[in-house]
């Protein structure tokens, strides 16, 4: 098969298109068909080696696609399904874990399938499985316009939720139209000037932007991040948590974020459609930060 392979770490050069020998389902698993794949932050990362990853290996982790070879009991051949692969989605063959694995919704394309399990999985789990956010509360989202963050807004308006979510300029109108109750743009307006107001913070950005979410929440408030390590200390000091969400497959979470999907209740944005051949562009797309949803790979 072919396959996008990293042998060593660097810039986007280091990722060559090859062939490469086919994986083998174990048992529980599934080998998949790649028609599409996704791009994740982690990916471009493990890349540059700033996250740990053993090479040579074939990086990525969203796939969606056809079940050429099943081993896992609930799937059969011909299946269209989408998931999280275990040997690498960057290829045009993958395997994957059954309980990392679900159906495709015939509604839900494999673009838009192979945009969702980590950035979906992660924007559910840090609102609901973490941040505990409930009809009536109030929920901050830093990053409103990205990967995670554009689906984290849908899913807390949804819910119910006051959303208030922070951003550039440029995306002030996609965000308000994906439903958040308020637009904070970074460059000149300040998350503290919330004083206190808010139930759930969830930082997708990073870097100082962590810490300045805390002074935004009210007393028995949450920050959940997954770009930062938490301040924890200082949460404390604020009568806050603070915490570092590190997403958990979930096959069942998988068929409720593509059923939302597939019945039009949340938008799944794709910023840009990338060949396999062209990953190392949808790789300088990713770590430019400016990217407007998902990156979408297509293999065949």
């Amino acid at each position: 098969m072919r396959a996008v392979v990293v042998a060593d770490t660097g810039g986007p050069e280091v990722l060559r298109l090859q062939e490469t020998e086919a994986p083998e389902p174990g048992d529980g698993e599934v080998l998949i068909e790649v028609h599409a794949a996704s791009v994740n932050p982690i990916e471009w990362k493990q890349r540059r080696g700033l996250a740990q990853k053993q090479l040579p290996a074939v990086l990525g982790s969203d796939v969606s696609g056809t079940v050429a070879r099943s081993r896992a009991q609930g799937f059969a051949e011909g299946d269209d399904v989408f998931g999280i692969a275990a040997s690498g989605a960057y290829a045009e063959l993958a395997r994957a874990r059954a309980d990392m694995t679900a159906p495709k919704p015939a509604g839900l394309s494999h673009e838009q399938a192979a945009a969702l399990p980590v950035a979906g999985l992660t924007a559910w789990q840090a609102l609901f499985d973490r941040g505990g956010l409930q009809r009536g509360q109030s929920a901050l989202i830093a990053g409103g316009a990205g990967g995670v963050g554009h689906l984290a807004v849908q899913f807390a308006k949804r819910a119910g939720a006051q959303v208030i979510a922070t951003g550039s300029s440029r995306n002030r109108d996609f965000v308000l139209g994906l439903g958040a109750d308020r637009f904070l743009d970074y460059t000149k307006e300040d998350p503290a000037a919330l004083a206190g107001s808010v139930d759930l913070a969830f930082d997708t950005v990073g870097g100082e932007t962590t810490a300045g979410l805390l002074p935004a929440l009210r007393e028995g408030g949450a920050l959940v991040t997954i770009a930062a390590a938490p301040p924890e200390r200082d949460a404390l000091e604020r009568g806050v948590r603070a915490e570092l969400l590190l997403m958990s497959p979930s096959s069942e979470q998988l068929q409720e974020v593509a059923r939302l999907v597939a019945a039009g209740e949340v938008r799944v944005e794709i910023a840009e459609r990338v060949p396999l051949a062209e990953v190392a562009r949808a790789h300088e797309l990713s770590e430019s930060g400016h990217v407007r949803g998902k990156i979408v790979i297509t293999v065949a």
